[in-house]
């Protein structure tokens, strides 16, 4: 009887197990083994080993200069506490191009590689910008089409431009929801096949009506960028930027089993890396001398939108609207690099913080939080 009842049992699993994976669900089992299995309940800035990637290699390191104050002032108790509070990892701020303060915890140190998550999605566009400047790409405005044909099958699709995608105007069916294992996040992070978890997915309104954030079309983008460029994106990135910024450490980029980049995702980098993106935009492109991002480039990525309400560029958020202004790379559970031009200052925090409130219209409160706290203690550095 027990037997029997056993039997009955496994053939309901495989069955279940055969049904998940003709549905397209396969991925569900990837992400249970890499998270609860794991002792976690979502993705993780520590998830970089879990996945194949990309090597983004540097080759001249160039360390942070270390100001005369570094680490010789005391954050605000309030900033503090917050820090803590929010699970931070990692704080840094750099002033005028110097490391003033510099700040660790839970086992972090500035050594530590970390996940960027969307903070990629303005790398990526970086990429866009520099494959323009170098004429792989004729124009910001060019078809989507004229990359991949098949759009063409879609409603919609022949509307599409590279302009629409960086600008998150793209028009795409995709719910930009990181809990819900069953929509398009989980199967682009989990999945085998980042063609698979995107190119179906359909047109709900034309390209360019309205601002919506969605993951789908900076990975739309990277396909288009990877495709122009006939080389990995890591090795493009670590050609164009991370070696002549002169990074500290190799960067990973994680990939699904094609070799393609998360493009909306999963740099791997240390805290100090992360700052010199930071850097370049304060720099207006330039590191020294050399103008490695064209100017007019960085000022569209900056330049927040109409249609987003002022409030996202090309890649980067934008906080206008503050006393500090300011704008930043954002990613999933907290990662920032923000930029502050008019006190030259560079701002890192990274870690694991899952309930992040979003109600600076779509913005981290913490964001706002941080620059009106750090900006008054270092700025007459």
């Amino acid at each position: 009887m027990w037997l029997i009842i056993l039997q009955g049992v496994l053939l309901s699993l495989i069955l279940i197990i055969i049904l998940i994976y003709t549905l397209g669900y396969g991925y569900l089992f990837s992400g249970i083994a890499k998270t609860y299995l794991k002792g976690k309940s979502s993705a993780n800035i520590d998830d970089g080993k879990l996945f194949p990637k990309n090597i983004i290699a540097t080759q001249q390191p160039k360390p942070w200069e270390k100001s005369e104050k570094y680490n010789k002032i005391q954050l605000p108790k309030i900033l503090v506490e917050d820090l803590i509070k929010s699970n931070t990892a990692s704080f840094l701020v750099i002033k005028n191009e110097k490391l003033v303060h510099e700040q660790y915890w839970n086992g972090y140190d500035q050594s530590s590689k970390t996940n960027s998550f969307s903070m990629a999605k303005a790398v990526t566009v970086m990429l866009l910008g520099k494959a323009l400047e170098e004429g792989k790409i004729d124009s910001l405005d060019k078809k989507y089409t004229d990359f991949f044909e098949t759009f063409k099958n879609k409603e919609y699709g022949n509307l599409l431009s590279l302009k629409n995608l960086a600008q998150m105007e793209a028009g795409l069916d995709w719910e930009e929801n990181y809990k819900n294992p069953f929509l398009p996040n989980a199967k682009a992070y989990y999945g085998k096949s980042l063609i698979k978890a995107t190119f179906p997915r359909k047109f709900k309104e034309k390209p360019g009506a309205r601002f919506e954030y969605q993951s789908g079309s900076t990975q739309l983008l990277g396909f288009a960028v990877r495709k122009a460029l006939d080389q990995s994106l890591a090795s493009y990135l670590s050609e164009k930027f991370w070696i002549p910024l002169g990074m500290e450490h190799n960067a990973e980029w994680s990939v699904d089993d094609s070799g393609m980049e998360k493009t909306y995702c999963c740099i791997h980098s240390t805290s100090r890396d992360f700052a010199k993106l930071g850097q370049l935009f304060l720099n207006d492109g330039k590191v020294g001398n050399k103008q490695i991002l064209n100017l007019e480039f960085i000022e569209l990525m900056r330049t927040p939108t109409q249609k987003s309400e002022e409030i996202y560029g090309m890649g980067l958020w934008v906080n206008n609207d503050n006393p500090i202004q300011h704008y930043y790379f954002l990613g999933l559970q907290g990662q920032y690099i923000i930029m502050v031009p008019e006190y030259h200052m560079v701002i890192i925090r990274t870690g694991s913080f899952n309930n992040l409130p979003k109600n600076d219209r779509g913005r981290p409160d913490q964001v706002r939080f941080i620059v009106n706290e750090t900006v008054p203690v270092f700025k007459h550095l």
